[in-house]
């Protein structure tokens, strides 16, 4: 197993508790740190394995917008009172749309709350925590040492991290291209100027990523983020094997845009967060190497982490140790690890924490 699944002990999700979730999914609504990377660190992460845990998902569980459910597990939101105040939220562009929707959520049980969110990438986020110009710090990726050292350097305690959702990190072609799937040296050897998953040519043409007839001499277009996104980080470390994005990537300012760029270049790939997932592109499986089985982003495949790109989706905060958090910002966490805040994640493409989780980061948090 992959060192995405491991943080405190490796509790991510289990087969138990992914059974059961799939299994509330079909009675509800029937549907119409991380992979693997080759460096050592990784492959000794894969060696554990996590606990098994009783399935605690059931049909009663609800269903989000998208078809999968919210484990029954995780508590339902009760309003309080004494709420109010302001709330700044400064980070991940993939959390943008979701934390937009939380706020909004959370505004309507709290009309005197005001929620400000900016969305410009995850490395704006530990800068807003240290400086206080931010309550919130959404990432798509774990903060890096550095960054844990600066705020620790200001505050004398580290940052608390919570978990707070599921992403597949997919990797976009437009909907008209015909290519199934790649693996990830391919998708370094296309990204990359590096090749440091081992691929010994770059590919830059869909011929050379096995298309065959009109596509084999069309060049490849790259579209993928700017250096201040998490996402433009993890992608580097995981699908490029910590190697170096070519040139010639037209890097931009959010998810969106990759994804626009794709769907209005007939020969473009690019990546982003599952949750800004259109009709006007498509994913690709991938395997982690040549000869091992593909995956895709569907629920079964993320839950199990056998998707290469599967990963969790953060928020950072300002907790002093053996202190409550601020009662606003403990609220809105509460409310985001709830079932209607689950429930927000589904509706916006990603996928709900299991209760596991939930426990988990609660007891982190509060």
């Amino acid at each position: 197993m992959s060192s995405y699944w491991k943080r405190s002990a490796l509790a991510f999700v289990l087969a138990a508790v992914l059974v059961a979730v799939l299994a509330a999914t079909a009675a509800c609504a029937p549907a119409a740190e991380q992979s693997a990377s080759m460096d050592q660190a990784t492959a000794e992460a894969s060696a554990e394995t996590a606990p098994a845990a009783e399935p605690t998902a059931t049909a009663d569980a609800g269903t989000a917008e998208g078809g999968v459910a919210v484990d029954a597990g995780i508590p339902t939101y009760e309003r309080t009172s004494g709420i109010s105040g302001s709330l700044s939220s400064v980070g991940s562009d993939t959390l943008n749309n979701v934390m937009t929707l939380w706020a909004e959520s959370f505004q309507k049980l709290y009309p005197s709350v005001q929620v400000q969110i900016e969305g410009k990438g995850s490395s704006t986020a530990p800068p807003a925590l240290i400086e206080g110009t931010a309550q919130l710090g959404p990432m798509s990726r774990e903060m890096k040492p550095s960054e844990i050292d600066e705020f620790e350097h200001k505050f004398g305690y580290k940052p608390t991290q919570i978990r707070v959702a599921i992403d597949a990190l997919a990797v976009y072609v437009n909907k008209d291209n015909p290519i199934e799937q790649l693996t990830l040296p391919e998708v370094d050897a296309i990204f990359s100027k590096t090749r440091a998953c081992g691929v010994a040519d770059s590919i830059d043409s869909w011929g050379g990523a096995g298309m065959t007839g009109a596509w084999a001499a069309r060049p490849i277009s790259l579209y993928g983020r700017n250096s201040a996104s998490g996402t433009y980080g993890y992608f580097k470390k995981i699908a490029l094997c910590g190697g170096d994005y070519r040139d010639t990537v037209k890097e931009q300012p959010g998810s969106a845009s990759v994804v626009n760029g794709v769907t209005e270049d007939l020969s473009g790939i690019g990546y982003s967060g599952i949750g800004y997932k259109t009709s006007g592109v498509r994913t690709l499986k991938l395997a982690r190497e040549a000869g091992a089985p593909y995956y895709g982003t569907d629920p079964e495949t993320v839950y199990s982490g056998d998707y290469p790109l599967a990963r969790f989706l953060y928020l950072y905060v300002n907790k002093v140790p053996n202190q409550e958090l601020d009662p606003l910002v403990k609220e809105f966490v509460t409310f985001v690890l709830s079932q209607e805040g689950q429930r927000t994640v589904v509706k916006d493409g990603y996928l709900p924490l299991p209760a596991q989780i939930v426990d988990e980061e609660r007891a982190e948090a509060f």
